[in-house]
């Protein structure tokens, strides 16, 4: 009966927990947010003028009742408030549905497609963070000498430079050099390739796409960090610690470093909920088969399930990174409070 009564009481607080009450609250919202965004996406899409069947309905070798078959398959013969609760009903059940062109799954299509572009995102994301975290710092200790300068003119200079004349200068040196592959994700014969080979070999092609994605980021990352830790490290605490004479690796790391990070802990949740949308142009360039370039394709064919898809996963990513940035900065100084991040 005690172990009964202790069970009872460990589910109640964590019932009433401040962070489980503030994820409760937060997914409410999400749900608003998402449905909010669903209703406006597939509306704008019903409303303009044809449907992914147009370019069909133009071809006079196109039987027409084969066009009307397509169009009732697809629900487009309904009025189009109709359409979204077919199209909102399917997709809470798992089905969303299938694409235009040859009538194939959406979901397995997205999935690879998403799979993509979180791969190439993901080694950007760690990468960008491993330089620009370090060299932030470094340049915060080492203000005003000759080291921060330097690093501050590669930071301006990358921070303004456009991602697709970056992405063609680094296909110009593939195309001159041969050290890097033009395009694509993998090579011609990657099917005949062992396990091994087929990691290299994809890694390979990602050099490139990775190098811009993390040249265009770094700058903004690299700035925030010096800055934070610079106002941390001015702060009466800080001078504190150094008059009594502790170390000044531990003042900076253990002391003004905890403090510094928290915008950038904020950031990360931002970054997460961005990596599926945030390297469309990279994608484009360098030929990655990605979600971005699906959804550019969907977008020019107007293929509803397929831009809805892409919309929504980019929307939960979003809403789901934004959580997780709150939770990470409050597991990283718990004096603040998530009432104060409604």
């Amino acid at each position: 009966m005690t172990n009964a009564n202790q069970v009872n009481r460990s589910f109640w607080r964590l019932i009433v927990n401040d962070t489980t009450g503030f994820v409760i609250k937060r997914l409410g919202q999400a749900i608003i947010v998402v449905l909010g965004v669903s209703i406006l996406s597939f509306f704008a899409i019903t409303k303009s003028p044809g449907n992914c069947f147009s370019e069909l309905r133009n071809n006079p070798s196109t039987p027409k009742k084969t066009i009307e078959q397509l169009e009732k398959q697809l629900n487009y013969d309904k009025p189009e408030a109709l359409q979204y609760l077919i199209w909102l009903r399917n997709t809470l059940n798992g089905d969303l549905g299938v694409r235009c062109q040859g009538l194939a799954p959406v979901t397995p299509l997205i999935i690879e497609r998403a799979g993509n572009t979180l791969l190439m995102s993901l080694a950007s994301l760690v990468t960008t963070w491993l330089l620009a975290i370090p060299l932030g710092i470094y340049s915060a200790v080492k203000q005003n000498t000759w080291s921060d300068r330097l690093i501050q003119i590669v930071s301006y200079a990358t921070q303004g430079f456009p991602s697709f004349v970056l992405a063609i200068l680094l296909l110009m040196l593939a195309q001159n050099t041969g050290w890097f592959p033009v395009g694509g994700m993998t090579s011609i014969d990657f099917a005949d390739l062992s396990p091994f080979g087929k990691f290299l070999d994809v890694a390979h092609h990602m050099i490139l796409p990775v190098l811009t994605l993390t040249v265009v980021s770094f700058a903004g990352l690299q700035r925030i960090m010096r800055g934070s830790l610079l106002d941390v490290l001015r702060q009466d605490y800080i001078k504190t610690a150094r008059a009594k004479g502790l170390p000044e690796s531990k003042v900076i790391y253990v002391h003004a470093l905890r403090n510094a990070i928290n915008p950038l802990i904020t950031l990360l949740g931002f970054e997460f909920g961005g990596l599926l949308g945030g390297a469309f142009i990279t994608e484009f360039f360098f030929s990655w088969p990605g979600l971005g370039k699906l959804l550019l394709e969907a977008t020019k064919e107007k293929d509803t399930n397929l831009v809805m898809a892409g919309l929504m996963l980019g929307t939960l990513m979003l809403v789901v990174g934004n959580l997780i940035g709150d939770l990470l900065l409050k597991a990283v100084d718990p004096r603040i409070k998530l009432d104060d991040m409604e």
